[in-house]
């Protein structure tokens, strides 16, 4: 029995320190920790990757699809350009734009009375000669000298296109008479394009000079804007004793 007993233990014994044998082993735990995290660590899934393009609605069968129109380029910008005096003095030539004579012989009627002799010649000439104007100025003027003189005047001046407005002039005069006089004054203006062109001096230009009757005429000029004052009973005064013309929008006193 003690011997049954004997073996019994000595194979217990043996299981046991098999057993704990085989289970014994030599672990590193850096290398422990690292695999567990790898055999962890995520991997994302890959996928296709996905191109977008705009979506585009469906064509309706109704309406076929127009191919695009070529879009033109703009026009070049046009660039304006202030016409010459001499472009603008032509402008004021065209018939529309002009006094005709029965016009200025009526003018003038009203101006010196009506059927003044000499009037009708006096604008036969200046317009054979000159042209129609497109302006004039129907007034009356003052003067006085003793070889020095002075001329005061005003009136209405008619354009063509921009209508009436008040005018006024004074002007020196150098000549050989003495004393002074009141006349009424008729002024054929020329190449007016601008009605402010007409508020300056005009001087007196030499070798101008009509005489019909008892009517006399002188010519003035600047730039291309000519003036001609025909007066009644002046004489020889108006060609020598007018130095200039200066107009003005308001009357003044200083002849200068």
């Amino acid at each position: 029995m003690r011997s049954v007993w004997l073996g019994l233990g000595a194979l217990a014994a043996a299981v046991c320190g098999g057993t704990a044998s085989a289970q014994v082993r030599t672990i590193d735990p850096n290398q422990a920790i690292d695999g567990d995290l790898s055999a962890q660590a995520y991997q994302a899934p890959s996928r296709p990757q996905a191109t977008t393009q705009p979506s585009r609605p469906a064509p309706d069968p109704t309406y076929p699809e127009t191919p695009p129109q070529d879009v033109p380029p703009p026009p070049p910008a046009q660039t304006t350009t202030a016409p010459t005096p001499e472009t603008r003095a032509e402008a004021t030539m065209q018939a529309a734009d002009t006094y005709q004579r029965d016009d200025l012989l009526a003018a003038g009627e009203g101006v010196f009375g009506k059927g003044a002799a000499g009037l009708g010649g006096i604008l036969e000439n200046i317009l054979k000669d000159q042209g129609q104007p497109n302006a004039y100025i129907a007034g009356r003027e003052a003067s006085g000298a003793f070889i020095l003189g002075v001329r005061y005047g005003s009136g209405i001046m008619s354009h063509k296109v921009e209508g009436q407005q008040p005018v006024y002039w004074t002007g020196p005069s150098v000549g050989f008479d003495i004393g002074g006089d009141a006349n009424k004054v008729f002024v054929l203006v020329y190449n007016l394009y601008d009605t402010e062109e007409l508020y300056k001096r005009f001087p007196a230009v030499e070798g101008r000079l009509y005489l019909v009757g008892g009517f006399a005429a002188t010519y003035l000029r600047r730039g291309n804007v000519v003036l001609i004052p025909i007066r009644l009973g002046v004489g020889w005064r108006a060609g020598v004793n007018v130095g200039y013309m200066n107009i003005t929008h308001k009357s003044r006193w200083l002849p200068f």
